[in-house]
C-alpha cells in the first residue's frame, strides 16, 4: 500500500485567499476538484482541494443520488485529466457526458443559445435569447468564484480532442464492433485469448436474447469453439463466418462427443437463423461502419495527442448496451495487457451509471472483464472510475480494489447502509481503521455538490465541495444535438490503395497454359476465378537486418516484393515493385481454365534470376532504410514499426513518470526541513502561551498591588507611611515587570512569525521547483535513418509469379 501523505486540502492551504489564484491549483499531476470543508461545520476552507492524479491508478467510485452533483464531479474529473494530458474513454449510458463538448472559452450568450432548453426557459418566463444571456452570465460568475475563466476553458479544449461516438447509430462518429471478432495477435496469452472469446460470445448471445451458460450452454460452447478454431487458423471472424460455421463447423467433435450428438444439425439451424437475422437486420449495418473499436485509437490521435472519447449508448436497447460495453471492456483489457508497467496515471476509463453492469450476485457478460480491469489495470497506469446512483446494485467485493470513494447525498437509509458496508470493506482490505459512526453522521448531513472523499493514499477522509465545471451542464444531449456537435468530425475514410505497378504493365498475347520453366525456377500462381487472365511478375523474398547500437535498434525484417515484367519490361525494376500478398495467397498448382500473358525471354533462364537477386540486394540496401524518430534530450529513439504518434505517447508517458518521480524527491527533500521548522513554530507557540500566561498573572498581581495602594489612600492611611510607600513601590515594580512580560510576548511572537516566514519561503521554493520541472509537452524530435546491414541482406527466393491481370 502506498505511504500515506497529508490530506490534499491541508497540503494546499498556503495562501488562504478565495477565490484562489490559478497558480495555486494549476499544477501538473494535481486535479483541482473543488475545496475542502470543515468536517464539523461544513464551512469552506480557504484552499483548493487538489487530488493527486496518481491516486486514480487505484481506481475510484462515485456514488450519489440524482441532484447530488455526481455528474458534475465526474465531468470535473475528466476535465482535469484532459488538462493534465491524460486521455480518457467515457461510457455514457444517459447522454450527460456529451456536455464535455459544451465548453465555450468566450462565454458569449450566442455560444449557449443552441443548447438552451426552450421549454425550461418558457417555464421561467424567459425567451430563449434571454435565457442564453442569463446562462452565460451565470457560467462566467460561477467560474470566477472558483478562480477559473475562459482562458482555462480554452486550455481544456486545446489539451485533448473530444469526440462523441454513437455505436449502432450515425448521429456521432460510428464504431465498427467487428474488431472484437478478430484473430488474436501472434504470441497472445492463451488464457487472455480464451477469456476474450468467452465474454465476446456472452455479449453476442445477450444481443440475440439467448441465455446460455458459458460452461454448460451448447450455444456458448459451440460459438466459443468456432471463434477459437478461426483464430487458430489466423483468420478474423465475421458474423457471416459464424453463420456458416454454425451450419458446418470446421470440427466434428466437441469434447469427446461427436458434433451431432452434442448439438444436432437441425437444432444448430435455429442458432444460425438467429445470427443471420441479426446480420441481415438493416439496423445492424450501423454496427459495422466507421472506425474500428480500437482502444488505442479512442485514447490517442494519430500524432499521439490525448483524446477524450465519449461513447454515447443512450439510444441503444439494454441488450445492445450490454453487447457493446462487453466488447469495449474486452478491447480495453486487451490493450492494457500490451502496456509496460508504470506508477503514473496513463489513461482513464470512466463509466457513468454502472447500474446493471457490475451487480453483486448476477454475472452479466460485462462483469468478468470489468473485474479483471479493476484487478490488473492499476499496474499499467490505467485508472477505472465508476459512478452510480444505485449503490445497492454494485459488487462491493469487487470494488474493494477501488482506492478512492466519493460519497454524495443518498436517497434512502438502505443506500447509506450499503455504501458504508462497501467502504468499510475497502478500508479494512488495506488494514486501515474505520469509524463507522462518524461516517454515518457525515453522510447523513451531506448537501448537494458535497462529497465525502475517502482516499487510501490520505491519512483521513475529507469533505469536498466540487468546483464549477468548465463545461456547460445542460443535461442529456439528444441525437440531433450530438449530430450538430459532431458535424465537423466525420469519421475518416480509408485512403485509396496505391496503384499496383504490376497491373500497369502491358500483358501481351495470351496462352492457355503456363510456360515450361527450368526446374530451378520456382513458379507460383495466385488464386484466380475460372477463365481469369494471369500476368507474369517476379516475386522476390529477402531478409534484412537493421542494426544501430546507439539507438537500440536490432531488427530483422522479411520483405516480399512483386516486380512486373512484360513485352516492354524484360527484367524486373525493383524500384517500381509493390508489396507482395502473403505466401498463403499463392499455390504451386496452376488454376484451371486460366489464360496466361506472354513471358519475356530472360524470365525463362536461370542465370537471369541470379542477376536479379544481386540487383534486388542492391535495391534493398539503397531503398529500404528505416526512418525513425529520436528525442535527443531523452536519448531515446522510436522502435521499428512504431508510428510517430505512438512514439509521442511513449515520450509523454516517460516525461510524466520522470516528473512524478522528481516531485516525490523534491517533497521528500523539503519535508524534513519543513518538519523541523514546524517543530520550531510549535515551540514558539508554546513560548507565546507561557509568556502570555505570565503576563496575565503579573498584570493581575500589579492590579492588586495598585488597588491596595489606592484603597489605603482612600481609607485614610498616610501616604508617607512605610506600609503604604512599600505597597506603592511594589506596584510600580509589578507594572515594570508587566511591561517586560509584554515585551517578551512580542519577542516570542516575532520569533514565531519569523519561523512561519521561513516555512512559507521553503514552501514557495518547493512550489517554484515543482513548477520549474519539465512540462508535459512533447520534447523535440529529429529523424534518423538506419540502413540495413549490407552483409546481412539475404535474398531467399526469386520466383516467377502469376497474378490476376486487372
Amino acid at each position: 500500500m502506498p505511504t500515506n501523505k497529508p490530506s490534499p486540502s491541508t497540503a494546499a492551504a498556503a495562501g488562504g485567499a478565495w477565490p484562489p489564484d490559478p497558480a495555486v491549483f494549476e499544477k501538473l499531476g494535481a486535479f483541482y476538484l473543488g475545496r475542502a470543508l470543515d468536517p464539523a461545520t461544513q464551512a469552506p476552507v480557504a484552499a483548493p482541494l487538489l487530488y493527486d492524479a496518481r491516486d486514480l491508478t487505484t481506481h475510484a467510485v462515485i456514488v450519489g443520488m440524482t441532484g447530488s452533483g455526481k455528474t458534475g464531479l465526474g465531468i470535473a474529473l475528466l476535465e482535469e485529466a484532459a488538462l493534465d494530458g491524460i486521455p480518457a474513454i467515457a461510457i455514457d449510458p444517459k447522454g450527460d457526458l456529451g456536455n464535455l463538448m459544451l465548453a465555450f472559452p468566450e462565454l458569449r450568450p450566442a455560444d449557449f443559445r443552441p443548447w438552451v432548453d426552450e421549454g425550461e426557459a418558457a417555464r421561467a418566463g424567459l425567451d430563449p435569447d434571454a435565457s442564453a444571456a442569463r446562462t452565460a452570465a451565470a457560467w462566467r460568475d460561477g467560474l470566477a468564484q472558483w478562480g477559473e475563466d475562459g482562458g482555462r476553458i480554452a486550455r481544456y479544449r486545446a489539451a485533448a480532442r473530444a469526440s462523441i461516438y454513437t455505436p449502432g447509430a450515425r448521429a456521432g462518429r460510428p464504431l465498427s464492433v467487428l474488431r472484437s471478432l478478430a484473430a488474436p495477435a501472434a504470441g497472445a496469452d492463451p488464457e487472455a485469448t480464451q477469456e476474450r472469446i468467452a465474454t465476446t460470445v456472452a455479449g453476442l448471445l445477450a444481443l440475440l436474447g439467448i441465455e446460455s451458460d458459458p460452461l454448460r450452454g451448447r450455444e456458448a460452447i459451440l460459438l466459443s469453439n468456432l471463434l477459437a478454431a478461426l483464430g487458430a487458423s489466423g483468420r478474423s471472424a465475421t458474423l457471416g463466418d459464424l453463420v456458416r460455421g454454425v451450419q458446418s463447423p470446421p470440427f466434428d467433435r466437441v469434447g469427446v462427443l461427436d458434433l451431432d450428438t452434442f448439438y444436432p444439425s437441425k437444432d444448430r439451424q435455429a442458432l444460425a437463423v438467429a445470427l443471420n437475422n441479426l446480420l441481415a437486420s438493416p439496423g445492424f449495418a450501423a454496427w459495422t461502419e466507421g472506425e474500428p473499436l480500437d482502444a488505442k485509437r479512442l485514447l490517442y490521435t494519430e500524432d499521439g495527442k490525448p483524446r477524450l472519447s465519449i461513447l454515447s449508448i443512450a439510444h441503444l436497447s439494454d441488450a445492445e448496451r450490454m453487447f457493446f460495453v462487453t466488447l469495449l471492456l474486452n478491447e480495453v483489457l486487451a490493450w492494457v495487457r500490451t502496456l509496460p508497467g508504470t506508477g503514473s496515471l496513463r489513461a482513464l476509463l470512466y463509466m457513468d451509471e454502472v447500474f446493471g453492469y457490475f451487480p453483486p450476485t448476477a454475472n452479466p457478460p460485462s462483469k468478468p472483464p470489468m473485474l479483471t480491469l479493476l484487478k490488473q489495470a492499476r499496474a499499467f497506469g490505467v485508472g477505472i472510475v465508476l459512478a452510480t446512483q444505485n449503490p445497492v446494485d454494485l459488487d462491493y467485493k469487487g470494488l474493494a480494489n477501488a482506492g478512492t470513494w466519493f460519497l454524495g447525498r443518498l436517497q434512502t437509509e438502505r443506500d447509506k447502509a450499503r455504501v458504508i458496508e462497501g467502504l468499510e470493506g475497502a478500508t479494512s482490505s488495506r488494514g486501515a481503521a474505520f469509524d463507522r459512526a462518524a461516517i454515518d453522521r457525515t453522510l447523513a448531513g451531506l448537501k448537494s455538490r458535497v462529497f465525502l472523499m475517502s482516499n487510501a493514499h490520505e491519512d483521513a477522509p475529507a469533505l469536498l465541495q466540487t468546483r464549477w465545471t468548465l463545461s456547460y451542464l445542460r443535461g442529456p444531449l439528444t441525437r440531433p444535438q450530438i449530430q450538430t456537435l459532431m458535424a465537423g468530425q466525420a469519421g475518416s475514410t480509408a485512403s485509396a490503395a496505391p496503384p499496383d505497378a504490376a497491373a500497369a504493365a502491358p500483358i501481351g498475347p495470351a496462352a492457355t497454359e503456363a510456360p515450361a520453366l527450368p526446374p530451378d525456377i520456382p513458379q507460383l500462381f495466385a488464386a484466380a476465378p475460372g477463365a481469369a487472365m494471369l500476368r507474369p511478375a517476379i516475386l522476390g523474398e529477402a531478409k534484412l537486418h537493421y542494426v544501430d547500437a546507439k539507438n537500440g535498434v536490432d531488427e530483422w525484417r522479411t520483405v516480399r516484393l512483386l516486380a512486373p515484367i512484360g513485352p516492354d519490361r524484360p527484367a524486373p525494376t525493383w524500384s517500381e515493385s509493390t508489396e507482395a500478398p502473403p505466401p498463403s495467397s499463392f499455390s504451386t498448382a496452376a488454376p484451371a481454365e486460366a489464360r496466361y500473358a506472354s513471358v519475356p525471354g530472360p524470365a525463362l533462364r536461370a542465370k537471369s534470376y541470379a542477376d536479379w537477386s544481386r540487383a534486388l540486394s542492391d535495391a534493398l540496401y539503397q531503398g529500404r532504410s528505416l526512418t525513425l524518430l529520436r528525442a535527443p534530450d531523452l536519448k531515446l529513439a522510436s522502435k521499428p514499426g512504431e508510428t510517430p504518434g505512438d512514439f509521442q505517447v511513449r515520450l509523454r508517458q516517460l516525461l510524466r513518470e520522470r516528473r512524478d518521480a522528481e516531485i516525490e524527491k523534491l517533497r521528500a527533500r523539503y519535508a524534513a526541513k519543513i518538519a523541523a521548522l514546524q517543530e520550531q513554530a510549535r515551540r514558539a507557540d508554546q513560548r507565546i502561551e507561557r509568556e502570555q500566561a505570565q503576563f496575565n498573572q503579573q498584570t493581575m498581581q500589579t492590579a492588586i498591588s495598585v488597588g491596595a495602594t489606592v484603597l489605603g489612600a482612600l481609607f485614610g492611611r498616610k501616604i508617607g507611611s512605610v506600609g503604604n510607600v512599600g505597597r506603592a513601590t511594589t506596584a510600580m515594580r509589578g507594572a515594570g515587570r508587566s511591561m517586560r512580560e509584554h515585551e517578551d510576548i512580542g519577542q516570542a511572537q516575532e520569533s514565531a512569525d519569523a519561523v512561519r516566514g521561513r516555512i512559507a519561503d521553503l514552501e514557495a521554493e518547493l512550489k517554484a521547483e515543482i513548477e520549474g520541472l519539465q512540462s508535459d509537452t512533447g520534447p523535440a524530435t529529429e529523424e534518423i535513418t538506419v540502413r540495413p546491414r549490407k552483409a546481412d541482406i539475404a535474398v531467399e527466393r526469386l520466383a516467377l509469379a502469376w497474378i490476376p491481370a486487372e
